[in-house]
C-alpha cells in the first residue's frame, strides 16, 4: 500500500510538473523559432545569407542573453515567494527585474554595436562578415523589448502564470514570419530587403512580444485586485542588489554556454561558406531540441522553488528527479531522430548537396550528446530553484572555454579535422559538464530532504 502511495505521489507531481512544463517548453520552441524561421527564410538567398544570420545571432546573444541570464534570479525570489503565498512581493520582485532590464540595455547595446569590428580579427569570410554587420546593426534596436518580455516572462512564469506566455511566442512567430516573407522579398508592395527585411522583422515582433507580456501582467494584477501600474514600486536598492546577486551567476553561464557556441561559429565562419551554413543549420536543429529540456529547466526552477517556499522539501527533491528524468527521456529520443532522418532534416533548410553531406555527419555529433546537453540544462534550472547558481558558472567556465573550446580549435586547424573538429570539441565538454551538474543536483538535493532546508531558502522579503 504505502508503494502504492509513492506512485500515485509521484503521478500526481509528474502531471504537476508537466502542466507547468509543457507551455513553457511550446514557449521555448517558439522562441527558437524565430531564428529557425530567419534562417529557413534567408535559405534561398544562398549560403551566404544563412551564414551570415548564424554570425550575427552568434554574436548578438552572448551579451543579450546577459541580460536575460540576470533576470533568472527572478525565477528563484518570486516562485519561493509564491510558494509562501506572499503575492504582493511577487510584484515588488518584477518592478525591479523591469529596472534592471533597462538600466543593463544600454550596456548590451554598445557591446553588441561593437562586435562588428572584430570579424576582421576572428578572420570571418569576407563574403559573410559585411552582411552580418548590417543585419546585427538593425537586430541590436529590439534589444530594451527583448529585456522588458524577459523580466515580464520571468514573472509570469514564476506564478505559475504560463500560458500567456506561449501564445505570445507562438503569435510573434506568425508575425516574424509573415514580415520576413514581405520585407526580404518584396511582397504586399514592400520593397525588397533581403538580409535588412529579415532584421526589421525579428525587432518589430520583439516589441509585438513585450507589449503582449506587459499586458498580460497588468491583467493577471487586475484579476486578484492589485492594478499593476497604481502600484507599482520605486527602485528597491537591497532587492535589486538581491537579484544580481542571484542573477549574475545564472547570467554568465548562460554567457559561457552560448558564448562557447558562438564562438564555435565564429571559428567555423574561418571556413568554407557550406562548412558554415552546415555548422548554423545543424545548430539550429540541436537548439530546437534543446528548447525542451530549456523549459522542463523553467519548470523544474520554478516548481522547486514553490516547494521550498512551502517549506515542503521531499517535493523540491522530487520534482528536480522528475524534471531530469523527463528532459533526459525527450534528448534520447531527439537523438534516433538526428541519427535516422539526417537529411530529411537537412533539406528543410536547403538543397545544396554539399552542404547536407557536411550536415549529416554533424547530426551525428549532435546526436551523441543530445541526453547530456538535456541533463546539464534540467539539473541547472533545479538548482537555481533552490538558489544556487554559481556551480553551473564554474563548470561551463571549465568544460567549455578551458577544456571544449580549445580542443574543437586544436582539432579544427592543427588536426585539420574542419567544422567536425570543433564539434568533437563541443560534444565532450557537454559530457563533463552534464555529469557534473548531476552530481551537484543529488548533493544539493540531500541536503533539501536532510538537515539544511532553511539554508536553501532565499530570503525574499523586502
Amino acid at each position: 500500500m504505502r508503494k502504492q502511495g509513492n506512485i500515485s505521489i509521484l503521478r500526481k507531481e509528474l502531471r504537476s510538473l508537466l502542466a507547468l512544463a509543457i507551455p513553457v517548453i511550446l514557449s521555448e520552441l517558439g522562441w527558437v523559432a524565430m531564428g529557425i524561421v530567419d534562417t529557413i527564410m534567408v535559405g534561398r538567398l544562398g549560403p551566404e545569407a544563412i551564414g551570415a544570420v548564424g554570425i550575427s545571432s552568434a554574436s548578438y546573444y552572448a551579451p543579450a542573453l546577459f541580460g536575460i541570464g540576470i533576470l533568472l534570479g527572478l525565477d528563484t525570489v518570486v516562485s519561493q515567494a509564491w510558494g509562501r503565498r506572499d503575492f504582493d512581493v511577487c510584484h515588488q520582485w518584477l518592478a525591479q527585474g523591469v529596472y534592471l532590464a533597462v538600466s543593463y540595455t544600454p550596456f548590451a547595446m554598445f557591446g553588441i554595436a561593437a562586435v562588428p569590428l572584430l570579424f576582421d580579427h576572428f578572420g570571418i569570410n569576407p563574403a559573410v562578415s559585411g552582411s552580418a554587420a548590417v543585419y546585427l546593426r538593425i537586430l541590436n534596436l529590439g534589444t530594451l523589448p527583448l529585456l522588458i518580455y524577459a523580466a515580464f516572462r520571468r514573472y509570469l512564469q514564476g506564478v505559475g502564470c504560463v500560458r500567456p506566455i506561449t501564445f505570445t511566442l507562438v503569435s510573434a512567430n506568425l508575425i516574424n514570419w509573415a514580415g520576413n516573407w514581405a520585407l526580404i522579398y518584396g511582397h504586399l508592395g514592400l520593397p525588397a530587403l533581403g538580409l535588412k527585411g529579415s532584421a526589421i522583422s525579428t525587432c518589430l515582433a520583439r516589441i509585438y512580444m513585450a507589449a503582449v507580456l506587459v499586458f498580460f501582467a497588468w491583467q493577471h494584477e487586475r484579476r486578484r485586485g492589485h492594478p499593476l501600474f497604481a502600484h507599482w514600486p520605486g527602485p528597491h536598492w537591497q532587492q535589486l542588489r538581491a537579484l544580481i546577486t542571484l542573477g549574475a551567476p545564472a547570467a554568465a553561464q548562460i554567457v559561457l554556454e552560448v558564448g562557447a557556441f558562438g564562438v564555435a561559429t565564429l571559428m567555423a565562419g574561418r571556413l568554407t561558406a557550406e562548412a558554415l551554413a552546415a555548422h548554423q543549420i545543424v545548430l539550429n536543429c540541436a537548439s530546437t531540441t534543446f528548447m525542451v529540456p530549456l523549459g522542463m529547466s523553467a519548470a523544474a526552477a520554478v516548481t522547486v522553488g514553490h516547494a521550498i517556499g512551502a517549506q515542503d522539501m521531499p517535493r523540491a527533491y522530487r520534482a528536480g528527479w522528475l524534471a531530469l528524468g523527463s528532459g533526459a527521456t525527450f534528448m534520447a529520443l531527439a537523438a534516433c531522430v538526428f541519427l535516422l532522418l539526417p537529411r530529411s532534416l537537412l533539406h528543410i533548410y536547403t538543397q545544396d548537396e554539399t552542404v547536407v553531406v557536411l550536415g549529416t555527419r554533424l547530426l551525428m555529433l549532435a546526436a551523441a550528446f543530445q541526453v547530456f546537453d538535456g541533463i546539464q540544462t534540467v539539473a541547472t534550472g533545479a538548482l537555481r530553484g533552490a538558489g544556487e547558481t554559481r556551480q553551473p558558472m564554474f563548470v561551463n567556465l571549465g568544460g567549455y572555454w578551458f577544456f571544449g573550446l580549445p580542443l574543437g580549435y586544436a582539432l579544427c586547424f592543427h588536426a585539420l579535422r574542419g567544422v567536425f573538429g570543433i564539434w568533437i570539441g563541443l560534444t565532450i565538454s557537454l559530457i563533463v559538464i552534464a555529469l557534473y551538474l548531476l552530481w551537484q543536483w543529488a548533493r544539493v538535493g540531500g541536503r533539501l530532504v536532510s538537515h539544511m532546508p532553511h539554508e536553501l531558502e532565499v530570503a525574499s522579503r523586502p
